[in-house]
């Protein structure tokens, strides 16, 4: 059992907090249905989607953060349940609560301030602290660890595909050369070692940022449970239930953007075949909307600059029947 430690005082601003709740359109009879928040995070949008939902309502969110867990023990909703994992495990969570299907869903992806602003998680390039960069810091091997143990030539893979960096392999070397001399332990350590390689970098943004990120994905398979997650979400959405998903990079951005039009598009038949119009396989999904934060809302919160919100409804045609699925496990790989 988990030990839940005292959560830090750091603030955190819900990004696209209204924007996400109306997109949700849990109104009317909608408001007594069953909605996930799939990244509780500090609860700004699970506590604000209660504020919207019925009595008969119902929330589930999912995060893999002890702390968070810890902050959500503070929303005293008899509507609401916390699960201590990721929303890779969405529908082994719903098929051992008995649901089969959901009338919307909330991604709100990456990490938080909280996260960020706590040194001790290891998240940040501008605080010393331990090199950690897990999610969830009670499972799994931290950044310093895998440093340590993993090949050159993998840090480099890494480094690239998730940072799209490309002093990759200038990177990787020096890191395999500073370990030789000393363990690559504090956040402090590894961003001068990138910050002695990467001699050029976008006006305002610190040579560390795409290593960073990298690693961090990496370390907590970050797309990889995007992609599993998704999946789950499409196949339990019923009938008009929204899906929205808001992410702050390209690497997120374009694997659920990718996702949902290649539900919302089929491809064209031959004209020349004698097909009826109503035989035609119809779309799973309807595109609604892609949503950037207001210029007041970046001005207030400057993380928000990158954050994209891409939000999709399953249509009548295609309820998906979702099949009991056995305990969902994203594996942990010691490799890129």
């Amino acid at each position: 059992m988990t030990t839940l430690q005292p959560v830090p005082d750091f603030s955190h601003r819900t990004v696209l907090l209204t924007e996400a709740i109306d997109a949700l359109d849990c109104r009317d009879e909608r408001a007594d249905g069953i909605y996930v928040d799939g990244t509780f995070g500090r609860g700004g949008h699970s506590r604000a989607l209660l504020a919207r939902l019925g009595s008969g309502g119902r929330l589930i969110a999912f995060d893999k953060d002890p702390q968070a867990i810890a902050s959500a023990a503070a929303v005293a909703d008899p509507r609401f349940e916390i699960v201590h994992e990721s929303f890779a495990t969405f529908a082994a969570a719903l098929a051992e609560r008995g649901i089969t299907q959901v009338d919307g869903v909330l991604l709100d992806l990456g990490i938080s301030s909280p996260q960020v602003d706590d040194a001790t998680r290891g998240f940040s390039f501008r605080l010393d602290g331990p090199l950690d960069m897990r999610m969830d810091t009670s499972r799994g091997v931290s950044a310093a660890q895998w440093l340590a143990i993993e090949t050159e030539q993998n840090i480099e893979k890494v480094i690239r595909q998730y940072g799209e960096e490309r002093f990759a392999f200038q990177i990787a070397k020096a890191i395999a050369a500073r370990r030789a001399v000393e363990p690559i332990s504090t956040t402090r350590q590894l961003a001068e070692i990138v910050a002695g390689t990467v001699k050029t970098r976008e006006k305002g943004k610190d040579p560390a940022t795409r290593t960073f990120q990298a690693i961090r994905i990496f370390i907590n398979q970050e797309l990889e449970e995007l992609e599993v997650g998704l999946d789950a979400v499409y196949r339990h959405l019923a009938p008009d239930a929204r899906m929205v998903v808001i992410s702050f990079h390209s690497l997120e951005d374009r694997i659920v953007k990718q996702f949902m039009a290649s539900k919302a598009t089929l491809p064209q038949p031959d004209r020349r075949l004698p097909i009826r119009a109503a035989d035609l396989p119809q779309p799973e999904l309807k595109l609604i909307a892609r949503i950037k934060p207001s210029a007041a809302e970046v001005a207030e919160n400057p993380r928000a600059r990158s954050a994209v919100m891409r939000v999709a409804q399953r249509l009548h045609g295609g309820a998906a029947s979702v099949p009991a699925p056995p305990a969902v496990r994203v594996s942990r790989k010691g490799r890129a």
